[in-house]
Formats: structure tokens, C-alpha cells, sequence
């Protein structure tokens, strides 16, 4: 079976000479002057060359195994679809989860208990339900595309589901008072700007550190074209994400009184740039020095950026804005918001409830 190449790039007089192999014939090109073209570019003209060899269809067999068929045919094909950002956490989780258990073995000897098996040890492991989910849908899609190439007559993975063993996360919002008490500890001015973004209007913590001043410039909403993943600059996560987030006259006003203390307020400048100006903050850094002390302080060690958009969509369904709005300013689909950022308060259940009973109670 032919392994994945990088080849090899050598100095041969005034020349780059790339040399690779299939099978065993050994193979060499000049790829350019050494004067004309850098190591990079040699090497970056090499891979174009094994593009071919390395992408070469494999001949459709269950005895091909599972590490070579997911890096060498499955990834490569869906990398071409995800964005970046899902690509890097997808290609990890596959890697480590996956790839690491199963590399060897051969596509045709899966079978549906075996790979059940697999998702219950996880689950008794301690790994979330979101992860073990996501592990179920990888094994169906590999194997879905296996069969769909040829290396197998069935999906063995068809069938499996999430155990119910597996722990979920709990989704919990903060109270109209854990808000208000949320704001009373964090009080400079760079951080509560952040937490209003957050709270009031509903940003995600990518978008507003990837923010710089003319997307708020002369505007009442924040002009949400990009965010950040790690220290990627990306675009934003769907097509509902890249909208005009609404921003309160409160925050209007902190953010005119950050600019005013902002080292470099030029429009291509970050809002929250790091210390080197030239790199947007880290939210990690920023929660950890600044946002985790205070709210652990206060009672609230168990907030977080996913907590404050949660608790901007269910106060907002508390005072009764229609779902639409709601899911426009937090840029998202209405089913999105209602089943999993909104969370009804008990007081607005017992209010429900009794409404009901009284409507059904006969005068």
C-alpha cells in the first residue's frame, strides 16, 4: 500500500532538486534556481507534485485500513467543506479519539456491537455527551463513505447511539438578581464593555474580541464580520452570524468612554487588543485575570461566556421580545434560540401554571 510522502528536497549545484517515490522507483526533479526561488516556495512546488501520488484512489478493498482510509481519503475530502475552525477541533477529536483506537484495523472487520462498544467505554470514561455524540456521527459519516467509495457493501455504524450513561452538561442562565450582581463586580471599564457585549447584547466571545473600532465607528450596532478561534481570524460561524448586533445606549456610552482611554483608536486598530497592539486579547487570559476572581468573589464561579448568552436570550424571553428578534441580535436560527439558549425562570413557569389553573377553574 502506498504511504503518504513528503518527499525530499535537496541542494544540487545552483538548483532545488525534489526527489520522491512510488513503490520502488525512486524519482527527481529540478524544481528552480536557488537564486530565483526559496526553500519554501522548492518545498511548496514539491508538494504540488505529490499531490497526485498521495491523493491516488486506493483500490476499493475491505482489507483497507481505517487509519489510511480516514487521512487519506475522508479528511482530506472534508476538510474542503468545514470552515478552519471546525476543522481543526473535528480533525483533533478524530485523531486522538479515533484514529489512535483503530488505526490498524481493516474496514471490513467493524461490526455495529464492536463499534457500540467503543462510544460505551467512552461514555463510562467520563467523556461529555457532546463529545461521545460527536464521536457517533464521525464513525457513521467514515463508514457512510466507505461504502459510498466502494470499500464496503454496508454502514456498521449506522445504528449506534449516544449512551444515555454519558453526562450532560448543565445549562444554566443567571437570575434578573445574579445579573445585576454580575455587573456590581465587574467594574473597569474595558470589562464591563466585554460583559455587555455578552449579556446585553448577546455576542459571542469570538465575535467581540475579534471586533476593531470602524465596525463600531458612528454605528449603533456592532457590524459582526469575523471573529476569532484560538488566534485565528475567521469568518463568523454561519451565515445567520454575520449581522448587526444591536448595542443599548449603555453600551453606546461605554464604548465611547473605551475609546477614549483606547492606546491606539485608529479604525483598523482591535477594540480589545493585546499588549503587543498588533494581536486581539485572548478570552481565556482576559476570563482567567479578570472576570473569574470577582464573579468566584461574588457567588458566580460557575458563569461563563456560553452562561451570558444563554442569559441574554432567556431575559430577553422573560420580557416577551419576539423570538425572531432574539434570534436575529444573536445570530441564529428562532429554533436555535428557543431550544437551546432560552431557559424559562421557575417564577415565569408557576405564573404559566397558574394561569392555566385559573382559566380552568369554573366560576
Amino acid at each position: 500500500m502506498q504511504r503518504f510522502q513528503k518527499g525530499s528536497l535537496k541542494k544540487r549545484g545552483k538548483a532545488w532538486v525534489g526527489q520522491w517515490r512510488v513503490g520502488r522507483k525512486h524519482f527527481k526533479r529540478v524544481l528552480g534556481y536557488i537564486k530565483e526561488m526559496s526553500k519554501a516556495e522548492a518545498q511548496k512546488a514539491l508538494a504540488e507534485i505529490l499531490v497526485p501520488i498521495n491523493n491516488r484512489e486506493a483500490p476499493p478493498s475491505e482489507s483497507y485500513r481505517f487509519g489510511d482510509f480516514t487521512k487519506r481519503i475522508y479528511l482530506p475530502f472534508y476538510e474542503r467543506k468545514w470552515k478552519r475552525s471546525t476543522a481543526m477541533s473535528n480533525r483533533y477529536r478524530i485523531e486522538y479519539h479515533l484514529i489512535s483506537k483503530f488505526d490498524s484495523l481493516p474496514l471490513g472487520t467493524f461490526t455495529r456491537d464492536q463499534l457500540q462498544d467503543s462510544l460505551d467505554r467512552s461514555a463510562a470514561a467520563g467523556l461529555s455527551f457532546s463529545t461521545v455524540d460527536h464521536l457517533r456521527w464521525d464513525l457513521k459519516q467514515i463508514f457512510e463513505m466507505a461504502v459510498a467509495e466502494g470499500f464496503l457493501v454496508r454502514n456498521p455504524a449506522q445504528l449506534l447511539f449516544t449512551p444515555r450513561e454519558c453526562p450532560k452538561a448543565t445549562t444554566r442562565v443567571m437570575s434578573w438578581d445574579e445579573t445585576r450582581r454580575c455587573f456590581s463586580v465587574i467594574i473597569t471599564p474595558r470589562e464591563r464593555l466585554i460583559c455587555g457585549l455578552a449579556v446585553i447584547a448577546g455576542m459571542r466571545p469570538g465575535e467581540i474580541f475579534a471586533l476593531t473600532w470602524k465596525r463600531l465607528e458612528g454605528l449603533e450596532y456592532a457590524d459582526v464580520q469575523q471573529r476569532i478561534y484560538g488566534s485565528d481570524i475567521d469568518s463568523p460561524k454561519s451565515t445567520y452570524s454575520r449581522r448587526w448586533a444591536a448595542l443599548s445606549d449603555g453600551l453606546l456610552e461605554a464604548v465611547r468612554e473605551w475609546r477614549e482611554l483606547a492606546v491606539d483608536p485608529r479604525p483598523e486598530a482591535w477594540v480589545f487588543p493585546s499588549e503587543k497592539l498588533t494581536t486581539p486579547l485572548r478570552k481565556d487570559n482576559v476570563w482567567r485575570r479578570h472576570f473569574a476572581p470577582p464573579l468566584k468573589a461574588a457567588g458566580l464561579a460557575w458563569v461563563n461566556f456560553q452562561v451570558m448568552r444563554r442569559t441574554h436570550s432567556s431575559l430577553l424571553k422573560e420580557l416577551d421580545v419576539d423570538p425572531h428578534v432574539r434570534a436575529e441580535q444573536m445570530g441564529h436560527t428562532v429554533d436555535v434560540n428557543e431550544n437551546v439558549y432560552t431557559r424559562t425562570s421557575l417564577q415565569r413557569r408557576r405564573d404559566a401554571v397558574n394561569k392555566l389553573e385559573k382559566a380552568l377553574t369554573v366560576n
